[in-house]
């Protein structure tokens, strides 16, 4: 996961978007298979930093380093005065930050302790039927396919976190356990879904680099402090082996800016459509990081759990793509 509003196609209000600007085929998918593999790998890349790094502080400090690298890209691109927002906006994105970075990045690099990281990206995946829930509340009513979706995803998610299916744990994690911190990444996906359909719905800054910026900021800051409440100091930051220090350097530079701005590009030079198939495909790539390099087991319990999710969340997609298509007119 990273400082994005994910799935934000399905957490706007109903509005059609203008066309994508052009761009050649060439880059749009050299661009996808960028954000396709990267934040696949994010997973991978939180469970080598928090192998000797305090969990929340080391994350936390991710985006606390990216934020004002983010922030001079801006200035660069733009000037001081593109930064400038109001109190109101300071707010919001202050609020949505700490959803989803303080509860849901927290909740999900304190799980990888216990959780295999291809199990934890598939429950996060299922943040689309969370969002779907939440629209309901606004009178929206989703077609039957994204219902039918909704439904599959929580069957999903059911077979990965209940206590005794038979999935993995992490090193010495008890079955109990396992349950109980997937069932915490849970949580921690619905936060990132209210966050992400609260954003539009509030005073925001409307410029994409700009709000992740500081989402950045607030929700790294987030971390850090609740870290330090817990115990966690940043001095064990100087412990940790070289291979955490690659694993976070790997986080920042590659996870938080170079495949960041590869998917804000793409939301202006492709179609959503095409942009929204990285939710069902990120998990697919973590599951198989998670096997080749750490060698997670591939278990029947997650093999099944994992196909059910990924096929609820295509459902949930297609079905919004479906509903949002213009109305043709003879």
């Amino acid at each position: 996961m990273t400082a994005v509003p994910e799935f934000e196609e399905l957490a706007e209000p109903p509005a059609r978007r203008g066309a994508p600007l052009p761009a050649s085929p060439a880059k749009v998918w050299a661009a996808l298979w960028l954000v396709y593999l990267v934040w696949g790998s994010t997973y991978l890349g939180i469970r080598v930093a928090i192998e000797s790094m305090p969990p929340q502080v080391s994350i936390g400090l991710r985006f606390l380093a990216a934020a004002p690298i983010l922030a001079l890209i801006v200035v660069l691109r733009g000037g001081v005065a593109r930064l400038r927002v109001t109190r109101a906006e300071l707010g919001g994105a202050a609020l949505v930050g700490v959803m989803l970075l303080g509860v849901g990045m927290s909740t999900v690099t304190l799980a990888e302790r216990y959780v295999p990281t291809g199990v934890a990206a598939l429950l996060v995946a299922v943040t689309p039927v969370w969002i779907v829930l939440l629209r309901t509340f606004t009178g929206d009513r989703p077609r039957l396919v994204t219902w039918l979706g909704v439904g599959t995803g929580l069957v999903g998610v059911a077979i990965l976190v209940l206590p005794g299916s038979d999935v993995a744990t992490v090193g010495d994690a008890s079955s109990s356990q396992r349950a109980l911190w997937s069932l915490a990444i849970v949580i921690g996906s619905a936060s990132w879904a209210a966050g992400s359909f609260l954003q539009p719905r509030i005073p925001t800054p409307r410029d994409p680099l700009v709000m992740s910026t500081y989402e950045m900021l607030f929700g790294g800051l987030a971390l850090v402090l609740v870290g330090m409440l817990r115990g966690e100091q940043i001095g064990q930051m100087l412990d940790a082996t070289p291979r955490s220090w690659a694993g976070w350097v790997y986080l920042v530079v590659v996870g938080s800016l170079i495949t960041f701005s590869a998917f804000v590009w793409l939301i202006d030079h492709a179609p959503l459509s095409l942009v929204s198939t990285y939710a069902y495909v990120n998990p697919v790539v973590a599951v198989a990081l998670g096997a080749l390099i750490l060698g997670e087991p591939l278990t029947a319990g997650l093999l099944l759990g994992g196909a059910v999710v990924v096929a609820g969340v295509a459902l949930v997609v297609s079905g919004e793509r479906l509903g949002r298509q213009p109305a043709q007119t003879g």
